[in-house]
C-alpha cells in the first residue's frame, strides 16, 4: 500500500512542479490591481480561472492528501524489525578485582641503573 501511495505521491510532485512552470506570470495584470480598465471585468482583475489554475489545485489538494497520508503510515508503522529480536550488549561494570587484575598486568617500571645508598640505621 505505502509504495502505491510513494508512487502517485511522486507522479502528483512532478506534475505540480510542471503544471506551476507552464503558468502565466501574474506581473503583467499589475496595473488593472491598481484601478486599470480591465479591473471592471466580469471576473476581476485576474479573468476566468482557466484549465491551468484548477489543475494546479487539484494536484496540490492531492500533494497535500498523500503528504499527510505518508506521514500517518510512517508514525504507526507496526512492522517487524530485525533488531527486536536481538537482545542489548551487557558490559560488566569495572570492579576493584578487575582494576587490580589490570594494574599487575601493566608492564612494571624498569630498575635505575645506578644503585641507591643505603640510608642510616636507626638508634
Amino acid at each position: 500500500m505505502s509504495v502505491l501511495l510513494i508512487f502517485i505521491h511522486v507522479i502528483v510532485c512532478v506534475a505540480l512542479i510542471m503544471i506551476v512552470l507552464l503558468q502565466t506570470g501574474k506581473g503583467a495584470d499589475m496595473g488593472a490591481a491598481f484601478g486599470g480598465g480591465s479591473s471592471q471585468s466580469l471576473f476581476g482583475s485576474t479573468g476566468a480561472s482557466t484549465f491551468l489554475s484548477k489543475a494546479t489545485t487539484v494536484a496540490a489538494i492531492v500533494f497535500m492528501l498523500t503528504s499527510l497520508a505518508l506521514a500517518y503510515m510512517s508514525s504507526n508503522r507496526t512492522g517487524k524489525s530485525i533488531m527486536t529480536n536481538t537482545p542489548a550488549p551487557v558490559s560488566a561494570p569495572a570492579t576493584s578485582e578487575s582494576k587490580t587484575d589490570a594494574a599487575q598486568d601493566a608492564p612494571q617500571p624498569a630498575a635505575p641503573s645506578q644503585p641507591q645508598p643505603e640510608s642510616a640505621p636507626k638508634k
